[in-house]
């Protein structure tokens, strides 16, 4: 049933990258020339097994998506676009938009990188300090203080907005959405002026590289924020592929194409940034309160801080590489300072290559009323957010909290169960 299907994905390919066909007219009486995109060049092929020929098509759309990309971005010269990220960004989504920053610079679209949860894993605070990435934080009073009317249009980067608190704002202000690049499945109805979401790459930062090696930005060794972007990319594409031990061949010629430009010793530096105790505390918490069954370990680890959220998925990492276990899950409720807000979130990783994470957890959780799932995911790994409404808070209460955490732990073990053993009902008569 979550069987990784190369026709499904072959054909999610040919229906998420037709060209726009609402192309930016360009003016031609205008003195700004289109500079020339350079087309790879590509070996013959000489195997007929068809390898050659999907690489062929591979660097045919990129190069295609290249050329889309730059005649939008010259219909939007001398514009300000917000660029949004998910709430809780990873180094995937950081560099693509500090890249996709400095594509837009050189047609003076000047863009701000936001998001609007928080930093909390260590790599990422590490990413974002040590190469000065310029993105930042804008919270619900962050919104009350801008003049949104001041931007004309958003972008979405590594995200469909799905994941992002900031998109009801945007939309509500008028802005329109100008750009959409992704590497996930196909989330829901968001019209984009240029759309490049491509389910079968495995990062998104593979995607921005081939922007960058069509000649969207020549990148220049000698200017120090080229190579800490390039750093940046590297960062993001290693995390996204596992360390490159789920990476295709065009993550590989991505890699292989900013080792020209990245600094070792940087990405090293950023590699290296310990955990907090909170983080491992988390971990431990998981390793107590795990149960494992047919090879999946699962584990609820009660409350934590919104700034900690990031330590569900480093847990999971970390439950992921027991023996005889395929697939991690790791869940709880993070709340606010206030204990206003609270959400359950939850981490899923796998070793196991026919699991599809994507399916396993939108079959696992389903969708609320609107029709929008409360999770998803892609190869080797996946997450999802159930927003708690009325039953947020009261958490002064120890007893009352207990019982809360003890019926949302029970009623997720029950869903994920019904997948992982149909015969199973944690929930005793």
């Amino acid at each position: 049933m979550y069987l990784n299907s190369p026709v499904t994905q072959f054909e999610s390919f040919s229906l998420t990258t037709e060209p726009n066909p609402e192309e930016v007219e360009i003016d031609k009486e205008s003195s700004y020339e289109l500079p020339p995109l350079t087309r790879p060049s590509l070996p013959p092929s000489n195997n007929g097994d068809g390898g050659i020929y999907l690489a062929q098509r591979g660097n045919s759309l990129a190069h295609q998506k290249s050329e889309e990309l730059q005649k939008t971005l010259l219909g939007h010269r001398h514009e300000r676009h917000l660029v949004i990220l998910q709430d809780f960004p990873d180094p995937d989504a950081l560099s693509c938009a500090w890249a996709y920053q400095l594509i837009a610079q050189q047609y003076d679209i000047k863009c701000e990188i936001i998001y609007a949860g928080t930093l909390s894993h260590q790599e990422n605070i590490a990413l974002v300090k040590l190469t000065t990435l310029p993105a930042q934080r804008w919270t619900m009073q962050t919104l009350k203080n801008k003049d949104l009317s001041s931007y004309q249009g958003f972008v979405l980067i590594d995200n469909q907005g799905t994941t992002s608190g900031l998109l009801s704002a945007v939309q509500q202000a008028g802005l329109p959405l100008v750009v959409l690049v992704d590497h996930h499945s196909l989330q829901g109805e968001l019209k984009a002026e240029f759309v490049d979401v491509r389910p079968y790459v495995r990062a998104t930062a593979t995607i921005f590289t081939q922007y960058l090696q069509a000649g969207l930005l020549g990148l220049d060794s000698s200017i120090s924020q080229h190579v800490k972007c390039a750093t940046a990319l590297m960062h993001g594409l290693r995390s996204d592929t596992n360390r490159l031990m789920q990476a295709q061949e065009e993550d590989f010629m991505a890699a292989a194409y900013l080792s020209r430009f990245y600094d070792a010793q940087l990405l090293n530096a950023i590699l290296q940034a310990n955990r907090s105790k909170r983080v491992m505390d988390v971990i431990e918490r998981s390793l107590k309160n795990r149960i494992v069954q047919n090879n999946f370990s699962i584990a609820g680890v009660g409350y934590l801080r919104y700034d900690d959220r990031d330590a569900i998925p480093q847990a999971a990492d970390f439950l992921v590489t027991e023996e005889n276990v395929h697939t991690a899950v790791v869940y709880g409720i993070v709340h606010d300072e206030d204990d206003e807000l609270e959400v359950v979130i939850g981490s899923l990783r796998t070793t196991k290559l026919t699991l599809d994470p994507d399916e396993f957890i939108k079959e696992a959780f389903g969708q609320d009323s609107t029709g929008r799932f409360f999770g998803g995911g892609r190869t080797g790994a996946g997450g999802f957010e159930i927003p708690m409404g009325f039953l947020s808070g009261g958490n002064e209460n120890s007893a009352y909290a207990k019982m809360k955490w003890e019926v949302y732990d029970a009623q997720i073990k029950q869903k994920l169960l019904k997948l992982v053993n149909p015969r199973d009902n944690p929930i005793q008569s």
